[in-house]
């Protein structure tokens, strides 16, 4: 049976924040296992280790802040990663209390691993969103990541 005529298709949903989370949640679910298999590493200790590499010799506040998680949670991803052989920890040459973070080869080598997975992963959401869909969206993404509410 056919639809009447003038019978519209469901409007999109609207609930931004809602569909954002979903987005996100399905995302990280399929990327952490594709670069699980791949490198051994999830999503969350990918962004850490590119974080690393970018600023080497950085504190795990500056971490903290670069991934905007609460430096606890950068105290046990932290604390995950030396106990794989990927960050180590030196003391802070100026901050007692303070430690520098470095790469080893072990997570320079899981970095080149996960690469070819996050350049696949990436060319999915392209063909999927289209070229100018996926420009779009990673700017809107960028928009809302810097966002400072009033």
């Amino acid at each position: 049976m056919s639809e009447p005529e003038g019978a519209c298709e469901p409007e999109a949903d609207q609930r931004l924040f809602f569909l954002l989370q979903r987005a996100a949640h399905r995302l990280r679910t399929v990327a952490d296992r594709r670069c699980v298999a791949a490198a051994g590493v999830t999503t969350a200790q990918l962004g850490a280790l590119f974080a690393v590499r970018d600023r080497p010799g950085g504190t795990q506040r500056e971490l903290a802040r670069t991934l905007g998680l609460r430096e606890s949670a950068v105290t046990a991803l932290v604390a995950r990663l030396t106990a794989a052989g990927f960050v180590v920890r030196r003391a802070h040459p100026r901050e007692h209390r303070a430690v520098t973070l470095e790469l080893t080869d072990e997570g320079r080598a899981a970095l080149r691993a996960a690469q070819p997975e996050i350049d696949r992963f990436n060319g999915e959401l392209r063909a999927l969103l289209g070229d100018q869909g996926f420009a779009g969206t990673s700017a809107a993404l960028h928009l809302l990541a810097h966002w400072d509410p009033p």
